[in-house]
């Protein structure tokens, strides 16, 4: 089946206004997040609808943003499935391609896809010809939250975010802001931007948006790692928004959530639409459904409009992707996999996210998945 912009990604804003408006994109495990909700969703009519896999002793690792997901669909899988066992280290997307790559897991979870060198050397550890390929699971917004006393309602734009985090906009009363916060009372204090100290999907994310709407400001290449000079560091995005509240004068990148638990402030983002759009779920939503498949054959990599100026659309969104092998996983574990998958993009495993803070699939990606998942082999 082909998906288009208009049919197969439209349909997520449909299904995402639906969820709470207090929906926000979760992140814990490593990262722990005060403010996320215990694991729910384990009802019995969840389990009653999982078709269970053989008992296997499956690991997998990867995305903190989608840990607070996996906490549920673990807890319903285990549930139903008496015997099986799942173990999801949340190593962030960097660590969980490196151990997937490594052959050590069964699948891992990214808020990148992979990278065509990636794709490469999966082959060597996806026998029989078969490649790793990106499944979409999830998506929300990343937001930047600041710690300015007085400035409520601060708005940036990608240009001058990009010269924030590299350095070339050092005072918070620079003429840029002032521009886009014309009656604010802004400080003449240094900045302090924060960036991961780790490889992370939510790195590569914020990165591309600077990248694809801001490019003359951006020069960097972009990816897990941070590139630009000086600027200052924190382990996970539970270290950065940690920096970003007991800081004066800070701003970071991380999942809302950590926005929301903490009430730190966020950035509403100027992009040429007809008013700044804050971070949201439906806001993420929106941008989303403005989303391309650029993956081949059975790969379903999105490309997001970063330059977007769709009204209500908020462009630094992430899409979060579990990776496995389409051919040549190991027998041990391919039922389980498969089995365990299954139920993520099933109806119910996507409902169970509402909960959690994320935006199900649309009903034409989720079909698709689901079909890829089934010929894994």
């Amino acid at each position: 089946m082909k998906l288009t912009r208009k049919t197969g990604l439209r349909s997520l804003a449909v299904g995402a206004i639906a969820v709470s408006s207090a929906l926000v994109l979760t992140a814990c495990g490593s990262d722990n997040n005060s403010g996320s909700s215990s694991p729910s969703g384990g009802s019995s009519n969840a389990a009653a609808s999982i078709k269970c896999g053989s008992k296997a002793n499956l690991l997998a690792s990867g995305s903190t943003a989608q840990k607070n997901a996996m906490d549920v669909w673990v807890k319903n899988y285990m549930q139903a499935c008496s015997g099986s066992q799942i173990n999801y280290k949340p190593t962030g997307s960097g660590a969980g391609v490196t151990e997937f790559l490594q052959g050590s897991t069964a699948f891992a979870g990214s808020d990148s896809a992979l990278k065509p060198d990636e794709v490469t050397k999966s082959k060597s550890v996806c026998k029989n010809g078969g490649q790793g390929i990106d499944l979409p699971m999830v998506g929300g917004p990343i937001a930047v939250g600041y710690n300015l006393p007085g400035v409520d309602n601060l708005v940036l734009d990608a240009p001058t975010l990009a010269k924030i985090f590299d350095s070339k906009i050092a005072k918070w009363d620079d003429p840029a802001i002032k521009k886009l916060n014309p009656s604010a009372k802004l400080p003449s204090s240094s900045i302090q931007a924060f960036h991961r100290s780790d490889e992370s999907g939510t790195t590569d994310n914020f990165t591309k948006y600077l990248k694809g709407a801001a490019a003359s400001d951006w020069s960097y290449s972009g990816g897990k790692a941070w590139q630009a000079k000086n600027g200052q560091s924190a382990p996970q995005s539970s270290g950065v928004a940690a920096q970003v509240k007991q800081t004066a004068g800070a701003i970071g990148y991380f999942e809302l959530s950590y926005a929301t638990a903490s009430n730190i402030p966020t950035v509403k983002i100027d992009t040429g639409a007809s008013a700044p759009v804050a971070a949201s779920s439906d806001a993420a939503s929106k941008m989303i459904a403005d989303a391309k498949v650029v993956g081949t054959g059975n790969d379903m990599a999105l490309k997001l409009n970063y330059a977007t100026k769709a009204d209500g659309a908020y462009p630094l969104t992430l899409v979060t992707y579990e990776i496995a092998c389409d051919k040549g996983n190991k027998p041990e574990t391919l039922d389980a996999t498969k089995a365990f998958l299954n139920y993520v993009a099933s109806d119910d495993g996507q409902k169970g996210l509402s909960g959690q803070g994320y935006a199900p699939l649309p009903t034409e990606i989720a079909t698709k998945v689901r079909s890829t998942i089934s010929s894994l082999s």
